[in-house]
């Protein structure tokens, strides 16, 4: 099904060759997607913190072609070095975005794209990656159509990026972003994620997440799989209520910086997810045994000091460890001194709440 509202009409200006570098972030959802439908629509409504250390850069360059080419031209390139084994999920793309940017046959293109954390990170590329590939062909799309309002361009750029990939679309701007249709969010879509409308208490502006790679490896499970599986899950229609409920109840928390009750949220999301992994069929497990020691701890130091110290997962092993910026330091030195034990070749990263895409 097209959605007519992103299919351009003619374009009023021509472009023979360019190039154009976006840097998107990646994002952590503290209301978790998990259950999709066609076409990359969620089957609930979630919503992310953008982060900003862990980001994708991608350069494209462009050549217009002397004809229209019956396939796509494409060369990838991974931190300077060729990347054939990008091609097909690549394509896929290409092909799914054709109908709303119908010049891509008509271009030979040079995708150029780099990470600012290690690949094999266990740090999911993908939200990031689909990002800011999708804003790079929008702006050629914008040299085409100089008139485009950024308002526009930004919508655009989200709603092709969730059919590269569904938490794609929270990459391109911030810093509390929404996706997925709930009736008490005025303009919320399943097509494209929007910033958050609602009031948001300074607290929640300078959050920090401490990023444990407790595993590094290839997950077990793909999210598409995964995504599928919530199809004929016994338990699949009351999650899908639950993240209505919990997307509902952050509306105050967020308007009065109530941070013990964003914990009891965000930590409760994090567990039915993977809940859901675990009684699917097949299930899997994909936390490991350092994910349980690393949240028995933040649990312990939590009680103990009294601070707004929390966790999220995403479907993986790895902990995002979140925190408020006023407690920072002691939070930070406790990560140093129990967490980053539990974590592979002792690796974390240090990230905070960013605030969307830029151009370079």
């Amino acid at each position: 099904m097209i959605s007519t509202h992103f299919v351009p009409s003619v374009y009023s200006h021509q472009k023979k060759e360019g190039k154009v570098t976006w840097k998107a972030p990646s994002n952590i959802a503290l209301v978790k997607y998990w259950g999709k439908k066609e076409n990359q629509i969620p089957a609930n409504p979630s919503i992310s913190f953008t982060l900003d250390a862990c980001a994708t850069t991608t350069t494209v360059s462009y050549k217009k072609l002397e004809n229209r080419s019956p396939e796509f031209s494409i060369d990838l390139f991974f931190e300077g070095k060729p990347k054939e084994d990008f091609r097909p999920k690549i394509e896929s793309f290409f092909n799914r975005i054709e109908p709303y940017l119908p010049f891509l046959k008509e271009y030979i293109f040079i995708v150029e794209t780099s990470n600012s954390f290690p690949h094999s990170s266990g740090i999911a590329s993908s939200a990031s990656g689909m990002a800011a590939l999708a804003l790079c062909l929008m702006s050629l799309e914008k040299e085409l159509n100089p008139e485009m309002s950024s308002d526009f361009f930004n919508q655009k750029a989200s709603f092709l990026a969730r059919l590269g990939s569904g938490s794609a679309c929270r990459s391109i701007e911030g810093d509390l972003i929404q996706w997925g249709e709930h009736k008490e969010i005025i303009g919320s879509s399943d097509l494209f994620a929007i910033k958050y409308p609602f009031k948001v208490h300074s607290v929640f502006k300078n959050y920090f997440d401490t990023i444990l790679l407790v595993d590094k490896g290839q997950k077990q499970v793909s999210s598409s799989v995964g995504h599928n599986l919530m199809h004929n899950h016994p338990f699949s229609e009351k999650r899908f209520k639950q993240a209505h409920v919990n997307l509902k109840g952050l509306q105050s928390v967020f308007e009065k910086g109530d941070l013990d009750k964003f914990i009891e949220i965000v930590e409760s999301e994090a567990l039915t997810l993977h809940a859901m992994m675990m009684t699917s069929l097949p299930y899997f497990m994909l936390m490991k045994p350092n994910t349980l020691n690393i949240i028995n701890k933040i649990w312990e130091f939590r009680k103990a000091t009294n601070t707004h110290i929390c966790f999220t997962l995403d479907a993986g092993a790895n902990v995002h460890v979140l925190y408020p910026e006023n407690e920072k330091d002691v939070v930070f030195q406790f990560i140093k001194d129990e967490l980053v034990v539990y974590c592979e070749e002792q690796q974390y990263i240090c990230d905070r709440i960013g605030f969307g895409a830029k151009q370079l």
